[in-house]
């Protein structure tokens, strides 16, 4: 008869396990899960992909073998399975599909296969024409966020979140010239700007800000700021200083494609990344949080000043990209409502970002015209996850990512550093913002203030 003593020893392991497995995920698959998992994909991958329908009938000749060497049943095969490669996350393995299939068909049993093989999600991704790679995912990677080691930068590119698959989402500016950011209160949309922002203040990028919320969201970067509005007023006046910015910069792009014969062909450009490095003028990265701000109105003054400041942000939008001008718009809602203008502008905004939104019909606002797939899913945001959003493009793809937690003190000191990368732009220096300067430490003994309470 078995006693409690007994018992207690694999008890407590199955305890253990059980917890590394809720509090260390990551260690967790790499010491038990990985194993696990692999011996289930060795053991079942035949009988598993003819049952979610991945198996083809041999060849002619392969089955005319068979029958010539052996009295085995006929059975049909699976695509032919690469090398899995285990990775901190997950394990990746390369199938090459069977004449007729198509990277469509793995991807409906996706599900199926997560099942048989007991990991968290499988994705898949087309390598070339007739290969597919799948990457499994060990465990969820959204619920506490951790940046891959290696992460592909560039000019203007921020690694600034973790899409599900754990692979870092970088934001390219030079692909995705403008976004759209939504979500409502407490849902992570400032997180992400934050990301964002730190991320563009280590490169030789001008930053702009309107924050009508009287600076509270961008204040604190104001050191590594080139122009901050912080009211509808100031915007009024900022807006036409950076459109006059991208008429200048076309004009200098025009000066150079004063092509005279002979002229090499590396020196003829439609845009500034084409221009010599040493006349090349910084892109500018426009922040706008709480975009709806921008448009309501209350008397007819402040009417015709809106569509003039629209009509500017519509002509950034539009004409910007070539000029080095990119925007970055952030709210909680962004409809026809708003006002006129608002779905031309919404038009012009390439990449979509949905954090959890308040009804339906801000999802589809954000993700209804490039991705309606994509709405249930930004309609199924918790909100004990903040951060959690659904990211978009025009081109109908979409995922899940999570923006990695960020304090705003580690943000302020980021710009703070970086604030002499600043590049200088005169049109700009009107609207750069105040920063006190930084107090001096006393030599002396420190006498602290007691903090007054309201």
């Amino acid at each position: 008869m078995v006693t409690v003593a007994e018992l207690g020893g694999p008890l407590a392991a199955i305890g253990g396990a059980a917890y590394v497995r809720h509090a260390y995920p990551a260690a967790y698959w790499s010491t038990v899960g990985l194993p696990l998992s692999v011996a289930r994909l060795l053991a079942s991958y035949s009988s598993t992909m003819d049952a979610c329908g991945l198996t083809v009938q041999p060849a002619r000749w392969r089955a005319l073998a068979v029958r010539a060497t052996t009295r085995r049943e006929i059975r049909p095969v699976p695509p032919r399975r690469g090398m899995i490669r285990p990775t901190t996350t997950g394990l990746r393995m390369r199938l090459r599909l069977a004449p007729g299939q198509e990277p469509a068909d793995v991807a409906a049993s996706a599900e199926r296969l997560r099942h048989a093989w007991g990991v968290h999600a499988i994705h898949v991704r087309d390598i070339k024409p007739g290969v597919v790679e799948l990457r499994l995912v060990g465990f969820d990677v959204l619920r506490k966020v951790r940046m891959p080691r290696r992460l592909d930068s560039g000019p203007l590119q921020v690694p600034v979140a973790l899409r599900e698959d754990a692979t870092a989402f970088v934001r390219d500016y030079r692909t995705v010239p403008h976004e759209l950011v939504l979500g409502a209160t407490l849902s992570g949309k400032s997180m992400y700007l934050r990301n964002l922002l730190t991320g563009l203040a280590a490169q030789p990028v001008v930053l702009v800000g309107i924050d009508c919320k009287r600076g509270v969201e961008l204040a604190p970067f104001a050191p590594r700021l080139s122009a901050l509005a912080t009211d509808p007023d100031q915007a009024a006046e900022l807006l036409p200083a950076l459109v006059k910015e991208m008429e200048d910069r076309y004009d200098l792009i025009k000066a150079r494609q004063g092509i005279a014969p002979g002229t090499p062909k590396e020196l003829i450009t439609s845009d500034i990344w084409g221009l010599p490095e040493d006349e090349r003028p910084a892109p500018i990265v426009l922040f706008i949080d709480e975009v709806a701000e921008l448009f309501l109105v209350a008397t007819r003054k402040e009417e015709e000043r809106r569509d003039e400041m629209v009509t500017q942000l519509i002509r950034l939008a539009q004409l910007g990209r070539a000029a080095g001008m990119y925007l970055e718009v952030c709210g909680q809602r962004f409809g026809a409502e708003l006002g006129k203008g608002a779905t031309m502008l919404r038009a012009q905004l390439t990449g979509r970002v949905c954090h959890r939104v308040n009804d339906e019909a801000s999802a589809k606002m954000a993700l209804g015209d490039i991705a309606p797939e994509a709405v249930l899913a930004a309609c199924a945001i918790a909100p004990e996850l903040p951060g959690l959003a659904v990211v978009g493009d025009t081109s109908g793809g979409w995922s899940r990512i999570r923006t990695p937690y960020l304090s705003l003190t580690d943000a302020a000191a980021t710009c703070r550093a970086t604030a002499h990368l600043a590049p200088d732009v005169p049109a700009l220096d009107p609207f750069r913002p105040y920063v006190p300067p930084m107090p001096v430490e006393a030599s002396g003994p420190v006498t602290t203030a007691h903090p007054v309470t309201e």
